[in-house]
Parts: C-alpha cells; sequence; structure tokens
C-alpha cells in the first residue's frame, strides 16, 4: 500500500514522462521497465535532451516522477545511479517537486541542491 502511495505522489512528474514513451514505443526510440522505473531512450526523449533541456549540449539524461528519459541506453546505464536518486526525490517532494527544482536551479546547475545530492549519492565509493 505504502508503494501504491508513493507512486501516486509522485505521479503528476511520471506522467510528463510518460509523454514521451508513446512516441518512443512508435518510433525509434525504446521503453523499458528497469527497477520500478520506466526508462525511455531515443527518438523524442532524444531530441528533447538535446535540443530543450537549458544546458550546454543538452543532457544525457532527465528524471519526470518514475520515468527516466536518456538520450540512449548507453546514456541511462551511465546515469542510472544519478537519476535514481532524482526518483527517490520526487517520491519525497512529489507534485512540488519540479517547481522547486526549478527554483532550486535560478543559480545555476551547479549550485542546485537536488543536483549535489545527486552527484553525493552517485559518486563511486573511493
Amino acid at each position: 500500500m505504502r508503494r501504491a502511495l508513493v507512486y501516486a505522489w509522485a505521479f503528476p512528474g511520471t506522467v510528463l514522462g510518460l509523454l514521451f514513451a508513446v512516441p518512443a514505443l512508435l518510433g525509434k526510440g525504446r521503453v523499458r521497465a528497469v527497477g520500478g522505473v520506466l526508462e525511455v531512450s531515443g527518438g523524442a526523449a532524444a531530441l528533447f535532451l538535446s535540443r530543450f533541456v537549458p544546458l550546454p549540449g543538452g543532457a544525457s539524461a532527465m528524471t519526470l516522477g518514475h520515468v527516466v528519459l536518456g538520450r540512449d541506453d548507453a546514456a541511462l546505464e551511465r546515469t542510472r545511479a544519478h537519476e535514481r536518486v532524482h526518483v527517490a526525490q520526487y517520491e519525497k517532494w512529489g507534485p512540488l517537486f519540479i517547481p522547486v527544482y526549478l527554483a532550486a536551479s535560478i543559480r545555476g546547475y551547479g549550485a542546485n541542491p537536488f543536483e549535489r545530492e545527486a552527484e553525493e549519492k552517485s559518486a563511486p565509493a573511493v
């Protein structure tokens, strides 16, 4: 029951991610479930990440609720630990995550505490 509530709480972000799943299934993209998260790669997801994410060169991957978009399967593999931290953040913040994340990004990507947490928690142990 608790797991269902967590998925429901994060669902507003997930809905946005699911918008990329349909074109992926109909086109040259790929959709697969990995550990309770839907991963969407290629196709519209790759186009969105490369052209519409306001970072130099775009992004390799991006989390929207329980959906992770990736430029390709290699990008999803490479960023999986980092993006799973964002999934956990969505589970905590729910529908508030996107506006709070955007507000936290005003000082830049590197100053965003959500990104710093994802970097710290996904960094290989030394």
